[in-house]
């Protein structure tokens, strides 16, 4: 089955409106978590729109661009570090999800959710385990969240904190990260609730 035509079984006279929904970043040690939510036209297919995750970084770039031309509404959220140590990543998450599907220009009448659980929408919703790569609207979604988070990383983080070199590593838990945390300590972009075990190690380490 097309990814277009998995969005259009959920089409019908009281569905209209579908939306795509996922995030970007609910790994990473450092940065925001990013959501996108999509609506894409009737008839719109583009067959090199996929997962992000097995899409070149170029590619990604271009595809950020026809979405965002073809697109009937989109939206991308970001909840900061600081935030996700307060309510934890899940919840950072879903709050994300929730901001972006809250921003679109039009309210969606049903939402696809990439994965197993989501809550805090208040539209019809549902889960979709592997969503990115079965539903064009969330695979759209799922590129809208990664460029611009990688882009955050590029070109704001690495700027206001060049020495940790997120142009590299982008926030994840990299060989390289890990040494400019252990060398440098945390910054304000790191989620200090990821650091316990490298913070540990690093207080070993002056310690003795």
């Amino acid at each position: 089955m097309l990814r277009n035509e998995f969005d259009e079984q959920y089409k019908n006279e009281k569905v209209k409106f579908l939306a795509g929904v996922d995030e970007a970043g609910r790994g990473p040690l450092a940065g925001p978590v990013y959501a996108a939510a999509v609506i894409l036209p009737d008839g719109f297919y583009s067959e090199e729109i996929n997962d992000s995750k097995k899409l070149t970084e170029k590619k990604r770039e271009k595809l950020f661009d026809v979405i965002c031309e073809n697109a009937l509404a989109y939206c991308i959220s970001a909840v900061s570090a600081e935030k996700i140590d307060e309510i934890n990543i899940l919840n950072a998450t879903f709050l994300a999800m929730k901001q972006a599907v809250e921003g679109l220009k039009i309210t969606p009448d049903y939402v696809l959710v990439d994965g197993n659980r989501s809550k805090g929408l208040n539209v019809p919703f549902e889960c979709v385990v592997g969503g990115d790569a079965k539903s064009q609207s969330i695979a759209a979604a799922s590129i809208l969240a990664k460029v611009t988070r990688d882009r955050f990383c590029k070109d704001e983080l690495s700027v206001k904190y060049p020495e940790y070199l997120f142009e590299k590593h982008k926030g994840y838990g990299t060989k390289l990260h890990t040494e400019k945390i252990l060398e440098l300590g945390p910054c304000p972009e790191h989620r200090l609730t990821f650091l316990t075990k490298i913070l540990a190690k690093k207080s070993l380490e002056e310690n003795q």
